[in-house]
């Protein structure tokens, strides 16, 4: 019988304030950044579409699960915790996990994933101005257990593991210990991760991720607004709706019938946010690709609009098990996983995998918004595009093209 391996992934405070600054706006998929940071770049380079294939892959599951709920996530964060558990699989196990996180084995070496992973947490840590993104890796063990000291150095070395031993028998204190260790580096986003757990756990593994971003072009608090918002053909919600006038990256998909609008946070992050027409966000979730992302990319267009945003804040919560075995990530979690380099023994199966995100989105510091220079207008009015209905938000680091977080925000008054 497998020992239970429970493993926790959160991504908390995605939180989007204002500051006013210009920038010189970048495509998240331009490989612009491998003259400034070197190999270390290079290294990132080659996760690049196998990370994106596995982020929109992962959400086309999730949305046919729930089609009908908010969606929010961290793709790399998922990504960063199971290609760290591959360090301690074996076999079929290890190879079904690299495979589900969308690695061709036959293309890219075991080495080159953990390097780049390595270079990729090292990066996006990288303290900027405006943006703040903390990442990492925790694992809490019973005393019994005794892992391997090249797991764990090499977990260390390569994702900047943390790992406590812990007291499974006394459920509430072990909770009390993982939980405010979560809170604290989470800066009080998630405060209560694991609840109830079981007494018989050896090992809980979490992953964390932790963002909070500036927009370039701020809202002013004066001009947001309640207005009305289209959950579906028989609901309608009020929400405060924040309102800008200025010049935006703009671009219309035809074949997708959505518009794309960007906006750039100060430092590395930008958003894209992705209005499909009324009717269309079945067919946009499930074709949506990272080609299209490229496109759009390729295709924006300065456009002077008055933009129409919701102010909201939603949290997503997974168990991201069955997500995942239907991507390919299967004997992990059954008596068949080999996770035999964690202890030496084919012992642990994963039992419990979960997912917890959150997204803040508001108009931030007045004072910062003031300060905005004013946009030139023209003589005509400029045409309104309004976030009144459901809505992708897709957020990305130029630095390493990655894909932070996907969300959908299907009613922006539901927290959860």
């Amino acid at each position: 019988m497998k020992t239970p391996f429970y493993i926790s992934l959160l991504l908390a405070g995605l939180h989007a304030v204002a500051h006013g600054q210009t920038h010189n706006g970048h495509d998240p998929n331009e490989p612009k950044y491998h003259m400034h940071h070197g190999g270390e770049a290079i290294a990132c380079l080659k996760l690049v579409p196998n990370n994106a294939d596995f982020a929109f892959q992962f959400f086309k599951e999730v949305a046919l699960e729930a089609p009908k709920k908010n969606i929010f996530f961290s793709p790399v964060s998922i990504s960063t915790a199971f290609a760290m558990l591959a360090l301690g699989g074996r076999s079929t196990t290890k190879t079904q996990i690299l495979e589900g996180l969308s690695f061709n084995l036959t293309k890219i070496q075991e080495k080159e994933i953990h390097d780049g992973f390595h270079n990729l947490i090292h990066m996006l840590s990288h303290p900027e101005s405006g943006v703040q993104l903390n990442m990492g890796n925790a694992i809490f063990l019973t005393e019994k257990l005794k892992p391997l000291e090249k797991f764990l150095n090499d977990a260390k070395a390569l994702y900047q593991l943390e790992a406590f031993t812990t007291d499974f028998n006394n459920s509430t204190e072990a909770e009390k210990q993982i939980n405010d260790y979560i809170e604290r580096k989470t800066h009080g986003k998630i405060t209560s991760l694991v609840k109830d757990m079981d007494p018989q756990t050896v090992m809980l593994l979490a992953s964390f991720a932790y963002f909070k971003g500036n927009w370039e072009k701020p809202f002013k608090p004066e001009h947001t607004e309640e207005r009305k918002f289209f959950v579906d053909a028989e609901t309608t919600v009020k929400v405060p709706m924040m309102h800008q006038t200025g010049t935006f990256d703009f671009y219309f998909d035809e074949e997708l019938s959505c518009t794309v609008v960007r906006l750039n946070y100060n430092g590395s992050a930008t958003a894209f946010l992705v209005l499909p027409a009324k009717g269309k966000m079945k067919q946009l979730e499930q074709t949506l690709v990272k080609e299209n992302i490229q496109e759009w990319s390729d295709h924006f267009f300065q456009r002077l609009i008055s933009l129409y945003f919701p102010k909201f804040s939603i949290s997503g919560s997974y168990e991201i098990m069955s997500t995942l075995s239907k991507m390919g990530i299967v004997d992990v979690f059954t008596n068949q996983a080999d996770l035999s380099g964690i202890t030496g023994a084919p012992e642990l199966k994963v039992s419990k995998a979960i997912h917890k995100a959150s997204l803040d989105v508001d108009e931030g510091d007045p004072e910062a918004a003031a300060a905005t220079a004013a946009e030139i207008m023209t003589v005509s009015l400029p045409p309104t595009i309004e976030f009144n209905h459901p809505f992708l938000m897709l957020i990305f680091d130029r630095d390493t093209n990655s894909t932070l977080f996907i969300g959908k925000i299907v009613n922006p008054t539901i927290t959860r």
